[in-house]
Parts: structure tokens; sequence; C-alpha cells
């Protein structure tokens, strides 16, 4: 069990992983030895997460989940296996706090008066530079 939060755990067997072979760093260790981790979370079917977390992990994450609700993540950052697994756990989890934060709604405000007054200054300032670069009437 991996614990994300006070109230979401994850099973270990809700994590799927693939290892395939790493660009970077390396060296022929690179060309011989699979490394990189893909990790794959199905957020669609876990029970783990609700509705609301669900949705804005979807938003968080977006390209990296599928229409069908896979997340995948790509870990590739370190030379060893067991690193980047952990690497991509990381994100994981990390991702999934975020998404459980709800966001703090945003009150509708109106700009103040002394906020109206200075705009209008600048704007007025702007127009008389303006005025000056017209030609002067009788001049032509």
């Amino acid at each position: 069990m991996i614990e994300v939060s006070r109230h979401i755990t994850l099973d270990e067997s809700e994590l799927h992983f693939e290892f395939v072979r790493s660009s970077g760093p390396g060296g022929q260790n690179v060309n011989k030895v699979a490394t990189a981790v893909q990790l794959r979370f199905d957020v669609a079917a876990t029970r783990a997460l609700s509705l609301e977390v669900k949705e804005r992990l979807r938003k968080i994450t977006g390209r990296r989940m599928t229409d069908a609700g896979v997340l995948i993540i790509d870990a590739r950052r370190y030379r060893s296996q067991e690193r980047n697994r952990q690497d991509a756990v990381d994100r994981l989890v990390h991702w999934i706090r975020r998404a459980e934060e709800v966001p703090k709604p945003r009150k509708a405000t109106k700009p103040s008066r002394g906020a109206k007054e200075r705009r209008h200054k600048v704007k007025q300032r702007r127009s008389d530079v303006k005025k000056t670069r017209r030609k002067v009437r009788g001049e032509d």
C-alpha cells in the first residue's frame, strides 16, 4: 500500500510498471539495460479516489492521461531502474496530493476608486502625448 495522504492509500497492484530502454546518460549501459520506467495508473477504475479528485487530476495531468482515464508517467531521469521506478511513484503521489486540494473559490471584485483614477491618468497622459504628434491646423 502506498500512502498518499491520511484519506488516500493506493494499492500497489493498481500500478502497472513497464521497463524500457532509456535515452540519455549511461553510455553502453543505456543500450543494454531497460532502466526507463513507464508507470500506468487507471484513474477511472480506481476506488481510492473520489470523483472530484479524479476530475482535478485529469485537469492537472493534461496530456499524460488517456481518454480512457489511464495516467501514464515516464521516468527516465536516473540510470537505475529502481530509482526511476521510485521517481514515477513519487510523481504520481505528488499529482494526487495536488488534486486532493480543493481550490479556493474566486471572489469577484471591482477595481477600487484609486485604481480607476490611476488608470484614467495614464490614459490621459498617453492621449496628451499623441495630441502633440498631430499636425497643427493652418500648416499645410
